[in-house]
């Protein structure tokens, strides 16, 4: 009875630690963008939230943009409008 006890216990230990380990995997890789998940199309600048660059450890550079309502896109941050997005925020943030 104490074997199969320990054996339970052994398992449940295990369970719980790969569980955990797969949910800190997926939160660290979340932030990255896929194919996928890039949107074409330009955002009007007063929709968008707010951005962030992806990781350097993600396979794709992509910039993650938050709209107002809560949704999030990929972008390609060489794309023309949003470097001109982009120049507008840091002009408007230093001249505040």
């Amino acid at each position: 009875m104490k074997v199969f006890s320990l054996t339970l216990l052994t398992l449940l230990l295990v369970a719980l630690w790969t569980r955990s380990q797969g949910m800190s995997f997926r939160s660290h890789y979340g932030t990255c963008c896929y194919k996928e998940m890039f949107i074409q199309k330009k955002i009007p600048a007063f929709l968008i939230k707010s951005f962030q660059e992806t990781p350097s450890h993600c396979s794709r550079k992509a910039v993650r943009v938050e709209m107002l309502k809560g949704k999030k896109f990929c972008v390609d941050p060489q794309k023309e409008w949003f470097q001109q997005y982009r120049q507008q925020q840091e002009s408007t943030s230093t001249s505040t």
